[in-house]
């Protein structure tokens, strides 16, 4: 597996300033890892980037809960994307089939991208937040 990659999201994740973008970190390197897995569906490295993966989203549908703050609709939508993501995940794991991964990948990285997005739109909506450009 390509440590440099990995190692740059690990740092972007440590450095971020907003959940939004550690949580679009966490998900676009769960997508990197499969997709270098891709390559070797038999090795044990496809076996742990799909349980690094299951373990983020087992995570969000458990955030879902009630009083999560998201609205309802949202909340309805993440945990359906966490139960395809379960059984997709399962699919992968029996049949060692790489062509499996590409619906994770992409729906991670499209959450990722909406994670972004939803952080820039939102500091766009506060004039008065102070820059966190601290360049001399």
């Amino acid at each position: 597996m390509s440590d440099k990659a990995l190692n740059a999201y690990d740092s972007s994740a440590k450095t971020s300033e907003s959940g939004n973008e550690t949580d679009a970190a966490v998900l676009e390197k769960a997508a990197l890892m499969l997709e270098i897995v891709k390559a070797d569906p038999d090795s044990e490295d496809f076996t742990n980037a799909l349980k690094y993966n299951q373990l983020i989203w087992t995570t969000i549908q458990a955030e879902m809960a009630d009083d999560h703050p998201l609205p309802d609709q949202i909340k309805a939508n993440l945990i359906s994307l966490a139960i395809f993501i379960d059984k997709q995940t399962y699919k992968a794991f029996a049949e060692r089939n790489p062509e499996l991964l590409n619906a994770i990948i992409n729906i991670n990285r499209n959450i990722a991208i909406g994670l972004r997005q939803g952080e820039k739109e939102g500091a766009a909506n506060k004039p008065d937040a102070p820059s966190t450009n601290i360049s001399a």
